[in-house]
């Protein structure tokens, strides 16, 4: 699984997804529970239009998920359109994305 991280020093989630000029790329090993980087990339964001969504979410097409600080209704749709699943969390880059393998596992074995 191909994870992108929205945040301004590589360390922390802290970037709003719709102005996310810098994104890290993650790739999760799910048969050996490995998560490493790939890389840094960036986008070019113009602080005066307010939805740059599109142009987020094309930077990051390879990635099955992204994880931000916060977004909002308009990137919510077009990262459906896209198959992009949005996730909303603060901390650590490496917290975020261990929480984030922890519920889905978690999500696996759930009986309902």
């Amino acid at each position: 699984m191909r994870i992108a991280v929205a945040s301004s020093d590589g360390e922390n989630v802290n970037l709003h997804f719709g102005k996310a000029k810098s994104l890290y790329i993650y790739e999760y090993d799910e048969k050996s529970d490995e998560i490493n980087f790939i890389e840094h990339r960036t986008v070019e964001i113009d602080s005066n239009t307010k939805h740059q969504n599109p142009k987020i979410i094309n930077t990051i097409e390879d990635c099955e998920v992204a994880i931000c600080e916060q977004y909002g209704v308009k990137a919510s749709m077009h990262a459906k359109e896209a198959g992009l699943k949005l996730v909303n969390e603060e901390g650590t880059i490496e917290e975020a994305i261990k929480k984030y393998i922890d519920h889905v596992n978690f999500m696996k074995n759930v009986k309902i």
